[in-house]
């Protein structure tokens, strides 16, 4: 994560944070194009956010002080997910070091968060540049999907979509199909939604959607927010580093 610090116009140091994306998959006319954003250091106002009790409980925490330490005018809605993630990384490294200590298997664990790797965005993969949208053939049936990196505004509709459906059908399981919905732009060239929708709900099947997953995972730039565990007597790769108001500020 490349870090330059510059001159802040309210004596309270920044930092110019590099994005995962390099702005590639943003229109030329947003801000976040240029592929970094300028970030200011933590200050009491920023742990007044992290203690919030409203922010806390209804989700909007992280977003609260990411959005209140952010210095760029950019549109924080047209965050790629990967691209908030290492906002979000860099933020705790900013705030409080990059030594972040949790507990995990029963013990205490030390990760550096200035070592986490970072994919690194190919622009080969984009279907034009500046645009965000890839193209995907599916192995199996050799149907041809268009996709789009979610967005955080489109976290916050999936999130609101899926509570209205779990208030309908309690007992349902909606999660998978609706962020499919949410991602896949075109099936076969024909970006009618009830097309998109229909293939996604009867005709996308289990093999295709899992190699579809990880195709989008592959090509989707990113922080890997993960780390390898080594304790009682054993290894375990790619262990999911818990992020939440305490990946800040444990006594929160």
């Amino acid at each position: 994560m490349d870090q330059t610090q510059v001159a802040s116009k309210s004596n309270i140091p920044t930092e110019q944070i590099e994005l995962p994306s390099r702005g590639l998959v943003y229109s030329k006319e947003n801000p976040l194009s240029s592929g970094v954003i300028e970030m200011k250091y933590m200050t009491a106002k920023e742990e007044d956010i992290l203690t919030n009790r409203n922010f806390i409980n209804n989700g909007t925490v992280i977003d609260k002080l990411l959005q209140s330490l952010i210095i760029s005018k950019i549109n924080y809605n047209d965050l790629v997910v990967g691209d908030k993630n290492a906002i979000l990384v860099a933020a705790r490294i900013l705030g409080y070091g990059a030594d972040y200590t949790f507990s995990y298997n029963g013990e205490e664990v030390t990760v550096d968060l200035s070592a986490l790797e970072e994919k690194k965005f190919d622009e080969s993969h984009l279907l034009a540049p500046n645009t965000n949208e890839f193209k995907f053939k599916l192995p199996h049936t050799n149907n041809e999907v268009t996709f789009k990196l979610l967005t955080h505004k489109d976290e916050q509709d999936i999130d609101r979509e899926l509570e209205a459906l779990r208030k309908l059908t309690p007992q349902g399981s909606f999660d998978n199909t609706t962020r499919l919905k949410y991602m896949i732009t075109s099936v076969n060239g024909d970006r009618d939604r009830n097309v998109i929708k229909d293939f996604i709900d009867n005709q996308f099947i289990a093999r295709d959607s899992r190699a579809f997953k990880k195709h989008v995972g592959d090509v989707m730039p990113d922080v890997k927010l993960e780390f390898t565990y080594e304790g009682n007597g054993r290894v375990e790769e790619g262990v999911t580093i818990p992020v939440g108001v305490s990946f800040f500020w444990p006594d929160a």
